[in-house]
């Protein structure tokens, strides 16, 4: 894989630079605990994820769209009889998600560093999901100073990783994207010409499940901090 004309390099943030999923796991686990009158684990599950797919189109991805669907679904399930105390608690989880440190994952600082003191990349950090929230786990994560640029898009698709070669002025084959989700940050990139870099995290959502297969211009890394050293 020639990386000799990459310019910029682009990260996802949750489950690629911060632990993200494992709190969504642990706040679903508890969930289901909490609306057991109404269903087994796997029946709140399936019927959450149901409310989920059909709440992104309006209400996209993030804290706030879940927290909004587990309310939904607690009523659904329910009949709308579900207590009060239940929909507070429902609540006090999506505060306590809201409040996750984003502390950087393993070889994840010392992957920037080393990148940013070459000097010889655009180092960007591109995510989807609620505006205020990434911003906010970008700044707790201390990670921040090494991206000239943040991008927080609803989507991340070909249309969008387009718009942004246009704004960074740069081609496809110029930009490597670096992120755990084949559908979201590799495929995408791949079908425009550019380079994927899948760094698999050990827990993925559901919705971001897809079928894998190789290419000349992507690489798996089992952990970030190989990145540099395939860039060489």
């Amino acid at each position: 894989m020639n990386t000799s004309n990459i310019r910029v390099i682009a990260f996802d943030a949750d489950d690629t630079l911060w632990d993200n999923q494992t709190l969504y796991d642990r706040t679903e686990a508890r969930y289901c605990q909490l609306l057991s009158a109404y269903g087994s684990e796997a029946e709140v599950r399936a019927a959450l994820y149901e409310v989920e797919k059909s709440n992104m189109p309006t209400m996209g991805y993030g804290t706030k769209a879940f927290v909004l669907s587990l309310i939904q679904n607690a009523l659904e399930m329910s009949h709308d009889t579900v207590d009060a105390a239940t929909l507070h608690d429902i609540l006090r989880m999506g505060q306590d998600l809201l409040l996750n440190p984003a502390t950087p994952l393993d070889g994840v600082v010392e992957t920037l560093r080393t990148l940013y003191g070459r000097h010889r990349y655009q180092l960007v950090c591109l995510t989807k999901g609620d505006m205020l929230d990434q911003q906010n786990k970008l700044q707790r994560s201390g990670l921040a100073p090494y991206f000239s640029h943040v991008e927080i898009v609803s989507e991340k698709g070909a249309d969008e990783y387009a718009s942004l070669f246009k704004r960074l002025g740069i081609t496809a084959a110029e930009f490597m994207m670096v992120g755990n989700s084949f559908k979201s940050d590799i495929h995408p990139v791949l079908q425009l010409g550019g380079i994927g870099i899948h760094v698999p995290y050990k827990r993925m959502w559901q919705y971001e499940l897809f079928e894998e297969y190789e290419h000349e211009r992507m690489a798996r890394l089992s952990n970030i901090r190989e990145l540099p050293a395939l860039l060489e």
